[in-house]
């Protein structure tokens, strides 16, 4: 072909240009007499995974969410050597994605902002085979570095949450200057005729006593909240489907090693960084932890039974026989 077109007097470039090749490589072949090699199309790498069609068709069925970083680490523990773009091209023929419509992305500066949210977990623990039980996912991410922390709790009770906010800001060294949060009853009472938020003020008090304040997402807008919301649909692709579980202790377990092992060391598809790396880098903008931890107590009302017993988180305890009311309050 470029000899052919030499022959009708095209210079160099010309033949550069319409052969779409290199300079070099026209003048090299001219000179050598050679004809420039024609390269059809790449041979997709989906063949290598043509072994693994089978499992991968078996686990889509059982399991339709689960993630491609999930399937290519199966793969790999089953002698698969190929590389996790390989996967996901070869699942998009066999799970072709639907399409989504576009979404503004919000970005906060470092120490700014978490969010936080519950989701809604079914599980059947291998402690209690054939009972199937609900479990709720406090998960909270750092707006900045998309680093997670979450417990699996057994309710959504309002001294669930506060324990469950201590325990975060402990694990982060730290606090947000707000916390954003969706119309969850547990932190967002009500709204007044002029729009002002009431938030639940013992809630308010916690956040308080670590510097930060409450802010809530526009009503019908729980999206302006996706940094949280969309790690729980990561969490139930990559983390919980496929799994099995001896009871709340070993999920919350387990749940702790995959955000260490991978939700938290992986890099983020949208910041392209190593969410604990940028965690490193966002963690001396936090507040820094109190002096002194919250030690305000968490008060709860219980109804005493005939027996004198009242029961907490699934516990019964004992009352003094002094108690003569038939309610009392508990401190946490």
């Amino acid at each position: 072909m470029i000899h052919n077109l030499k022959q009708q007097g095209l210079s160099i470039s010309a033949i550069a240009r319409k052969a779409s090749l290199d300079r070099k490589t026209v003048a090299k072949y001219l000179h050598q007499g050679l004809e420039a090699p024609v390269y059809g199309p790449r041979q997709r790498d989906g063949r290598m995974l043509e072994d693994y069609k089978d499992y991968l068709l078996e686990r889509l069925e059982r399991f339709p969410g689960l993630s491609a970083r999930r399937l290519h680490r199966e793969l790999k523990a089953l002698g698969f050597e190929g590389g996790y773009s390989t996967v996901t091209e070869y699942l998009r023929e066999l799970r072709p994605a639907s399409a989504r419509p576009f979404e503004r992305r919000f970005e906060t500066a470092p120490g700014q902002q978490a969010q936080v949210d519950f989701a809604e977990f079914q599980v059947e623990f291998t402690s209690e085979p054939g009972v199937t039980r609900k479990v709720f996912l406090f998960s909270i991410v750092l707006g900045n570095s998309r680093f997670v922390w979450g417990r699996y709790c057994s309710n959504q009770k309002l001294e669930t949450v506060l324990r469950c906010h201590i325990a975060a800001f402990e694990a982060f060294g730290g606090a947000t200057l707000e916390v954003l949060y969706d119309r969850m009853k547990t932190a967002v009472l009500g709204e007044d005729p002029d729009g002002t938020v009431r938030f639940n003020p013992s809630l308010v008090a916690l956040l308080d006593h670590y510097g930060a304040q409450p802010d809530a997402c526009q009503p019908y807008r729980a999206k302006t909240k996706g940094k949280v919301e969309r790690p729980f649909r990561y969490i139930r692709q990559d983390f919980f489907l496929a799994r099995t579980f001896r009871d709340l202790g070993d999920l919350n377990a387990q749940f702790t090693r995959w955000c260490e092992d991978f939700a938290n060391a992986r890099v983020h598809a949208t910041t392209n960084r190593v969410v604990k790396e940028a965690f490193c880098a966002e963690q001396p903008a936090l507040i820094p932890l109190p002096a002194h931890p919250y030690d305000a107590v968490l008060l709860v009302e219980r109804r005493v039974t005939h027996e004198g017993m009242v029961s907490v988180a699934g516990n019964l305890y004992s009352v003094p026989d002094t108690v003569k009311k038939r309610r009392v309050e508990v401190h946490g």
